[in-house]
């Protein structure tokens, strides 16, 4: 049986990792998008695939600052 005096911890850290994971994925969603934007290759379905993966990365970090759950700030935020 698991210590439930530590659950709430624990569940907070899962929070804070599955939102570093979703950050990091726009992140490097966005890079690509970038990289083929300067090669001139937004019309390509990559980059249209990028480009929905992109949204619905973005739908998810904003449920979570919806609930407060924003991960812990990087430096170059506000």
């Amino acid at each position: 049986m698991p210590n439930e005096t530590n659950a709430p911890q624990q569940e907070l850290a899962a929070y804070r990792a599955m939102h570093a994971a979703v950050q990091a994925e726009y992140d490097r969603t966005a890079e690509k998008m970038a990289a083929l934007k300067a090669q001139g290759r937004e019309k390509t379905a990559t980059y249209r695939q990028l480009f929905a993966r992109k949204l619905t990365l973005s739908e998810i970090l904003g449920w979570y600052k919806t609930y407060g759950l924003t991960g812990p700030r990087k430096e170059s935020e506000p």
